[in-house]
């Protein structure tokens, strides 16, 4: 392959495919983390075994989460088009695929959120609480406070899911390198593209990684300093 030429005819295609699917996948992610973690913090409460136990509250909200974790994302982008378009104006591009990319990750962020606080040592909980601690204090300086390392260890793994449904997004027209990988790559059989978008998505998967292992050890020394 000639890389010269392969760049100066598709580096321009490349990066807009680049800014779409880093678009998707952080603005995605941010939407859902801004859903899910108040989400994981309400499983917690209305745990049985938690500050605000509410069985019917825990059941309910843990089913729907339950039903969005079930759906695999091509499927739940195929039924999620009458919302996306009625809420985004186009079922086409990446603000098409914003809709049920953050539909899909929320309930995934959801229950990681629960599972980070889980591990929260329960004593610190009673200790805030026989200190009289109201339940918006605890979930602020106990619960998200010291499961902040877990969290962001899962972090990287949320955007990383993400970046995979951005991919498969591309089936539908959502754009950035899946579209690209499927248009050039596979339609008109041209593997130079193809290789060089799996590269692309590989080097993406593990800038994320290793910012987001950087991100844990760095908190790891503050906070045990």
């Amino acid at each position: 392959m000639d890389f010269g030429a392969f760049f100066a005819e598709y580096s321009g295609l490349l990066l807009e495919g680049i800014g779409d699917t880093c678009l998707m996948m952080f603005g995605s992610t941010l939407f859902a983390y801004a859903i899910g973690v108040p989400l994981g913090v309400l499983l917690c409460l209305w745990a049985p075994e938690g500050l605000r136990p509410h069985k019917v509250a825990y059941a309910v909200l843990g089913w729907v989460i339950n039903m969005g974790r079930s759906l695999p994302f091509i499927i739940l982008m195929l039924f999620l088009t009458p919302a996306t378009r009625a809420v985004m104006g186009t079922t086409l591009g990446v603000r098409a695929a914003m809709l049920p990319l953050v539909v899909s990750a929320a309930p995934f962020v959801a229950r990681m959120v629960e599972s980070s606080i889980s591990e929260v040592d329960a004593g610190l909980v009673e200790a805030a609480r026989s200190m009289g601690a109201s339940t918006w204090q605890i979930v602020r300086k106990v619960y998200l406070r010291e499961g902040l390392p877990s969290l962001l260890r899962g972090l990287p793994i949320t955007v990383i899911t993400v970046l995979g449904y951005t991919a498969m997004a591309g089936c539908v027209g959502a754009g950035g390198l899946g579209d690209i990988a499927i248009r050039y790559g596979y339609q008109r059989y041209q593997d130079d593209v193809m290789n060089v978008t799996v590269i692309i998505l590989i080097v993406l998967v593990q800038l994320v990684q290793s910012v987001g292992d950087l991100l844990v050890r760095r908190l790891d020394r503050r906070m045990r300093a």
